[in-house]
């Protein structure tokens, strides 16, 4: 009964939509006097053989035997045979009536326009075009073509057809009264909130047993921690337990403090050097930019955590994010490799490493009309929506291709090529304000990991509304690769990272790179803008993160050392900050992100687990939502409170 009124009220909005006001008349009295709830073959008798039938409405007739055929699926091979045979007795029924009317002239019709197909269909029609009358005919015979042999219809020219042996038990009372229609499923509008329904329940299903799976892989880190605790403690009573070596393990700090101490003096006076070159080239550019300096100094000044361990175990402790809701996307059949919110947030996407990118959304509120999948034959290295709508995705690939994918026409609209010694496009990023994007292209290289199957750099400016390369950003004589982009709010300044620790700075009105600094002493993996570009997040391969100021020459507001990471064979370790810059989540080997307080030493939270690493995360514009993209195939949406 629910089902039948939802059916009913999206019948009446169709109506009304198209302005079928008379047929939402008819509909609307045909409800008022329905008095059951079934399919009505008293109806459908009296359409066919009250009215179509009658007044030879052969068309119409066709019409309708055909969609009931189309209420089944191809797999229901006995009630499509059924039908069929039905379809054949009621089209000769038309035929008979037609004869007992006088009325050879809509039968020469019927044939004219329906013979070929007819024939086509089934041979049981031969003899209705006169292959055993053929000498009976005392009219002249109309010719049908088809793809058999050409045959006379006969029908229309036999004079007593009824007492034909061929054709004498289609006149017999008994064969009249013998039609009866086959109980068709239920309507596929009423099919619609029964599946919502089910569908509802799978999905609380699929919660309730993410919800078990997350407990069940949160018991087991904390038995891990506690064997690992366990082992620390018995490591440290041995350790207490060895005497004797304190005066050389002082010795020996004593000494590494004072060449440190050396070192920083003369990493100090090069970057004095590099400070007064930088400045007249910096003169014109109101823009406060880090200087060069020594990483070590830089992280030394900051008072962090210099106990690898210390952190690890740190991050063991943290709380589990609170949930408000989490979605799990399993339309990929291979690792993720990368996923992104769009400008808006309502559609996600998401690409796995044997080159297919999904389109979809996590809101069952939100339309999924734009929903695709997007094969590029190559495998996916990065993905970017455009920033100023939903509707433009660039696509980046590991064959030097990117393409320009329009969600509402679901369809590629340009598909460029990089040059053929850099195919890798590592990283796209569109222009927040110029109708423009970056590529950061890399040329390959034999290695064990991602980082190290890198060579050189390329950095491209592309037109979006020509989709030509408008200039090559300068990065020097064999640069080594750009793995990360970010432009400001106002798109004059990229930022790039490199994976030799360098941040670049470009000026892009000018083209120009304007600064640069060693940030790592590993390659760099990701780089962002800080939300009030005061500042920008730099996470190295070795797994540290750094927070730099960018009006205090390059000096150090915060860091972090997620030793979660290692160099991945497959994919790059990247960062994403929430929409306040407060929240800063990070890739990870583990089954779990990190995702830490920015500027708070000690407090942090950690994802709900996924089954295997998670190799691609990001934030929700404007929401407290994050995406974790893991190598077990998934994607989890997660909001939390």
């Amino acid at each position: 009964m629910e089902n039948m009124k939802y059916a009913e009220e999206l019948v009446r909005e169709f109506l009304f939509f198209r302005g079928f006001t008379t047929t939402l008349q008819s509909f609307e009295k045909e409800l008022a006097t329905d008095i059951g709830k079934g399919f009505h073959k008293d109806k459908i008798f009296d359409l066919i053989f009250s009215v179509y039938i009658p007044k030879f409405q052969a068309q119409n007739l066709i019409s309708l035997l055909t969609f009931f055929k189309q209420c089944f699926s191809s797999s229901e091979t006995v009630l499509l045979a059924t039908l069929s045979k039905l379809e054949i007795s009621v089209l000769r029924y038309y035929i008979v009536h037609a004869v007992q009317s006088g009325r050879n002239d809509k039968i020469i019709e019927f044939f004219g326009v329906h013979g070929d197909d007819l024939l086509q269909r089934d041979h049981d029609w031969m003899s209705w075009f006169g292959v055993s009358s053929l000498l009976s005919f005392s009219a002249p015979t109309l010719i049908v073509s088809s793809g058999f042999d050409i045959f006379p219809a006969a029908i229309p020219y036999i004079k007593n057809p009824s007492l034909d042996p061929l054709f004498r038990v289609y006149f017999s009372r008994e064969n009249q009264c013998k039609f009866s229609l086959i109980n068709p499923r239920i309507p596929a509008l009423l099919k619609i909130s029964s599946e919502k329904h089910n569908v509802n329940n799978l999905k609380n299903d699929i919660k309730h047993l993410n919800t078990r799976l997350s407990q069940l892989q949160a018991l087991l880190e904390e038995k891990e921690a506690q064997l690992r605790r366990s082992r620390s403690n018995v490591s440290t009573a041995r350790q207490l337990s060895i005497g004797g070596n304190n005066e050389s393990l002082c010795s020996t700090s004593e000494t590494f403090s004072k060449e440190s101490t050396v070192t920083t003096s003369n990493e100090a006076h090069s970057s004095t050097t590099n400070l007064s070159r930088r400045q007249s080239l910096n003169k014109d550019i109101h823009v406060h930019v880090p200087e060069a300096q020594s990483v070590s100094p830089a992280k030394n000044s900051y008072g962090g955590y210099d106990d690898e361990k210390d952190e690890l175990q740190q991050e063991e402790d943290f709380p589990e994010v609170k949930v408000d809701f989490q979605e799990t996307f399993l339309g990929h059949t291979s690792p993720i490799s990368c996923c992104r919110f769009s400008t808006s947030g309502d559609n996600i996407a998401s690409a796995s490493v044997d080159g297919t990118v999904r389109v979809w959304t996590y809101d069952s509120s939100t339309s999924a009309s734009r929903n695709a999948t997007i094969y590029c034959g190559a495998e996916i290295m990065s993905l970017e929506w455009d920033c100023k709508s939903d509707r433009l995705l660039l696509i980046g690939t590991a064959d030097g291709g990117i393409k320009a994918w329009n969600v509402d026409a679901k369809r590629v609209v340009c598909d460029l090529t990089t040059t053929d010694s850099f195919p890798s496009v590592l990283d796209l990023k569109c222009s927040p304000v110029e109708p423009l994007f970056v590529s950061a292209a890399a040329s390959r290289r034999n290695g064990t990991n991602f980082i190290d199957k890198l060579g050189f750099a390329s950095l491209t400016v592309w037109n979006m509304r020509t989709w030509k390369p408008m200039t090559v950003l300068p990065l020097g004589k064999d640069p080594p690769a750009i793995t990360s982009l970010c432009f400001n709010h106002n798109g004059k300044i990229l930022a790039a990272a490199a994976t030799d620790g360098m941040i670049h700075m470009f000026d892009m009105s000018a083209g120009l790179q304007i600064t640069g600094w060693p940030a790592h002493d590993s390659g760099i993996s990701s780089v962002l803008f800080g939300p009030d570009e005061t500042s920008i997040f730099s996470l190295g391969t070795d797994g540290k993160v750094f927070e730099w100021s960018l009006h205090n020459q390059g000096k150090v507001l915060w860091s972090r050392n997620s030793n979660r990471l290692s160099d991945s064979q497959y994919y790059r370790h990247e960062m994403a900050l929430d929409a306040n810059g407060k929240r800063l989540v990070v890739t990870s080997d583990s089954v779990r992100a990190p995702i830490y307080q920015v500027g708070d030493d000690m407090n942090g939270m950690k994802s709900l687990p996924h089954s295997a690493g998670i190799s691609t995360v990001d934030w929700h514009p404007t929401l407290p939502i994050f995406l974790t993209g893991s190598v077990d195939n998934s994607v989890r949406v997660t909001s939390i409170l």
